[in-house]
């Protein structure tokens, strides 16, 4: 199984039992993207370089609008997907090997963890990965600390509170926080058009 099949097989959520093609390729991603993110946060980099990088790790162009501030971790990043003016800052840790589609105009708080994958609860079956993705809409805003679990998507211009953990979907156009995830309330036409 070569690279660009396990990426796909993962996307489309097919299980990686442990010691499997599957689940030994992701262990050969892994090394490349932690020598890529090794590379991304050993030094200072300008603007420019931080995207070239990110482009290498992620193995396709990012928008001339992304902005990154390292430090950046990933054991796959190959299965990233970013839109246009997305802001990461520093601290995040993206677990992608299922699918992480981030829309345009989103703010990704620092140390904010997106995993994708689960493990099986039978002990005897713990080891096997089960991928799914994490979709984030257009001009949301993750806060701080906040983790987004795998299956998850996030509406358009909903905002994430700082610590939150979010377990289940969110619609668009609410402001939710907690641990699990809650809607606090929702953000009115009025705000929307400021």
């Amino acid at each position: 199984m070569n690279t660009h099949q396990a990426l796909e097989h993962l996307r489309n959520g097919e299980t990686a039992s442990a010691n499997s093609n599957l689940h030994i390729c992701m262990h050969k991603i892994a090394q490349d993207a932690l020598k890529i993110t090794s590379e991304l946060n050993s030094a200072y980099h300008e603007p420019e370089e931080i995207r070239r990088i990110f482009s290498k790790l992620i193995g396709k162009e990012v928008p001339k609008s992304f902005t990154l501030f390292p430090p950046f971790y990933s054991e796959c990043a190959k299965n990233i997907f970013i839109g246009e003016n997305v802001f990461i800052n520093c601290g995040c840790h993206f677990q992608d090997q299922g699918g992480i589609y981030i829309g345009d105009n989103a703010l990704i708080g620092s140390y904010v963890v997106m995993a994708t994958i689960n493990h099986s609860l039978s002990p005897e079956n713990r080891a096997d990965n089960h991928p799914s993705p994490i979709h984030i809409g257009k001009n949301v805003w993750i806060g701080s600390g906040a983790i987004i679990l795998p299956g998850v998507t996030i509406g358009d211009n909903t905002v994430v509170g700082a610590g939150s953990i979010v377990t289940k979907d969110l619609p668009a156009n609410v402001v939710a926080v907690g641990n699990p995830c809650k809607i606090l309330r929702e953000i009115n036409e009025h705000i929307l058009s400021v």
